[in-house]
């Protein structure tokens, strides 16, 4: 089975990704790097060379092509617009929700442009991309882990948990 990590930005699915990969002896797989290797580029260099629009769809083909077995998959903060590849991250495997609050994205995030985070509408705040990617999240989760205050081992405990797995 595979584990895949959805949420905002900076809710920490690369980084507690790896530790729970290295708890549950899995391979580990970050989709923002595979976009990176394959566009030989940075993803904040994509989506200003390429636009929002095509960033989704080049992470979208990469999502709905990508094969695991026994991976913790992070994914990117924007993979739940790509409903194809949504839909083939759930067949791999259990899709976990690393929920934090709008205020937590915030004070995580830092600058949004050099994180690489896909805005779709010029000027678009936080808040509405948040308001806009949580019912995405709940939808595709089969479990939600609530991140706020957790440390990263606290974090990996509560996915386990929540998996109903043991490290």
């Amino acid at each position: 089975m595979n584990i895949i990590l959805i949420g905002m930005p900076a809710s920490g699915k690369s980084t507690a990704g790896v530790l729970l990969a290295k708890t549950l002896g899995y391979g580990f797989i970050d989709s923002d790097l595979l976009i990176q290797s394959r566009e030989k580029a940075l993803l904040c260099e994509i989506i200003a060379k390429k636009g929002a629009e095509e960033f989704l769809r080049i992470e979208e083909a990469v999502n709905a092509e990508l094969w695991a077995e026994r991976c913790v998959i992070a994914t990117g903060g924007s993979a739940v617009y790509g409903e194809r590849a949504m839909r083939h991250l759930k067949e791999l495997g259990k899709v976990v929700y690393l929920r934090i609050s709008e205020e937590e994205a915030e004070r995580r995030l830092g600058n949004i442009v050099l994180r690489g985070v896909v805005m779709r509408r010029k000027g678009e705040t936080l808040k509405e991309l948040y308001d806009e990617r949580a019912p995405l999240y709940e939808r595709y989760a089969d479990a939600t882990v609530r991140c706020d205050g957790l440390t990263l081992e606290q974090t990996v405990g509560a996915i386990l948990s929540a998996l109903g797995l043991r490290a």
